[in-house]
């Protein structure tokens, strides 16, 4: 073997691994995201909220709480945008950061459409594991369909948000 041949095939692979590296890279979730799919939430009416059962369509995932008067503000898009992008495979998620009780008061008097998962005061750790480094609320993150956080955004949400997620992930 000359010496010409043996660099090209030495050059070939690197770049065959340095492929399959990045392709790992690119396939593998941060831990924080891989961890979500795997929770299952409580929900206020009784039963439970597998988040895994959303994976595969874009989601918005929306951290709230009653006592939280920007949270109970968007409440009414939030559930407007669902069921007007539900259609084309959106889903809405609420993760309360309250106790069951408010919650289940809050949903009788303004009902949604959208699934609510009681996720308690584990809720603020969840948001900060998400890109929340405040812990504030409200805090959303949407996800494509891969399972990826492709936005995240602290306080309230207006319809040029969602538009630009939704156009993100036309």
């Amino acid at each position: 073997m000359n010496r010409r041949h043996a660099l090209t095939i030495g050059v070939g692979g690197v770049a065959l691994a340095a492929g399959a590296g990045v392709g790992w890279w690119r396939e593998r979730l941060p831990d924080a995201e891989r961890a979500l799919w795997a929770l299952q939430f409580d929900r206020p009416e009784g039963g439970s909220l597998p988040l895994a059962s959303l994976r595969g369509q874009p989601l918005l995932l929306n951290f709230w709480a009653t006592w939280c008067a920007p949270c109970v503000k968007e409440m009414p898009l939030l559930d407007a945008f669902q069921r007007t992008h539900q259609p084309a495979g959106w889903r809405v998620v609420g993760l309360a950061v309250d106790s069951p009780t408010p919650v289940r008061e809050f949903l009788q008097k303004l009902p949604v459409t959208f699934p609510i998962g009681l996720a308690g005061l584990t809720g603020v750790d969840l948001a900060r594991s998400l890109g929340n480094d405040r812990g504030g609320l409200p805090f959303s993150a949407v996800f494509d369909r891969d399972g990826r956080v492709i936005a995240r955004k602290l306080g309230s949400i207006a319809e040029q948000d969602l538009a630009a997620w939704v156009q993100r992930l036309a």
